[in-house]
């Protein structure tokens, strides 16, 4: 496990954004720190005083009984490695969290075409075939996702391209990825 809280709020974080918001560009931040051409990472979120509460000797661990670490209710926890080559829906069908848990968040890279793009999209292509189809398109991009849900349903993504890889760049809003928003909600069902 690895708690975020000593990573710094990407300069552009809105003081006034919801604590969601500021966990996913959080999360944003720190994946960003490891670099490109990394596998997916999945992160628990927890209520911060909470844990503060009631485990002090983890939250110390994790850098939070510092007077500046409780300024977001929100403390992402890295998990486990997500295991490479299990597809993701698959691995998201697996997770079942702890009260504790207030919710969650996944970072991925993928490859992204522009709306313009969708109706040049062959027909009739299998998962790998249209993969590969996008992989060679002129206008593809390369994207890094992360999505954050929590139990009562909020949601909340951040995509960063690659070309634009600044956290002034990154777009945020809770409607960007709503497949991945559904599955990382069902793992609270």
């Amino acid at each position: 496990m690895l708690s975020m809280s000593n990573v710094s709020p990407s300069p552009g974080t809105p003081m006034a954004a919801s604590p969601l918001t500021r966990a996913c560009l959080e999360i944003d931040e720190y994946a960003a720190g490891l670099g490109w051409d990394k596998p997916a990472r999945l992160f628990a979120l927890v209520d911060t005083a909470r844990l503060k509460k009631q485990e002090p000797r983890l939250a110390s661990q994790l850098g939070l009984d510092t007077d500046d670490a409780g300024k977001s209710s929100l403390t992402p926890i890295e998990q486990d490695t997500v295991p490479s080559g299990t597809p993701l829906d698959k691995f998201l069908g697996t997770i079942a969290w702890p009260d504790a848990v207030v919710g969650c968040a996944l970072t991925v890279e993928r490859l992204m075409l522009p709306p313009s793009a969708e109706a040049s999209v062959p027909e009739g292509l299998n998962d790998k075939q249209l993969s590969k189809w996008v992989a060679g398109h002129p206008e593809r991009q390369e994207v890094r996702i992360t999505v954050a849900v929590l139990r009562d349903g909020s949601r909340e993504s951040a995509v960063r391209l690659r070309e634009k890889d600044s956290s002034t760049e990154v777009l945020t809003g809770g409607g960007l990825v709503p497949g991945l928003a559904e599955a990382l909600a069902a793992t609270f069902a």
